[in-house]
């Protein structure tokens, strides 16, 4: 299964017309991916991603689908720290696969 078929999975969209914008937000988690864990750019274009970066890279594009008419979207809607539980639980699976560099 392709990294676009698996945030599809877990975005619950079945059909194919979005597939550019969710393939959009996944470029765009990767990236963040690749950063937060002091990655060179397209790290990921060449190398596998460990499952707990591969689920924060979905969880990221999740809520970059859900929330890109601005709101908070999706599950937590009403829950104005939406953005930021995400972003926690995003950080805290890339920081397992991070360089730590000093």
């Amino acid at each position: 299964m392709t990294l676009l078929e698996k945030a599809k999975a877990n975005l619950m969209v079945t059909h194919h017309f979005d597939d550019e914008l969710i393939s959009e937000y996944l470029s765009a988690a990767k990236k963040y991916a690749e950063e937060f864990q002091h990655l060179p750019d397209g790290y990921y274009d060449l190398n596998p991603m460990s499952s707990t970066t591969e689920q924060a890279v979905i969880m990221f594009t999740a809520f970059l689908y859900e929330s890109r008419d601005g709101s908070t979207g999706g599950f937590w809607g009403d829950n104005t720290n939406a953005p930021a539980s995400a972003f926690v639980t995003v950080n805290n699976l890339l920081r397992m696969g991070r360089d730590w560099k000093v």
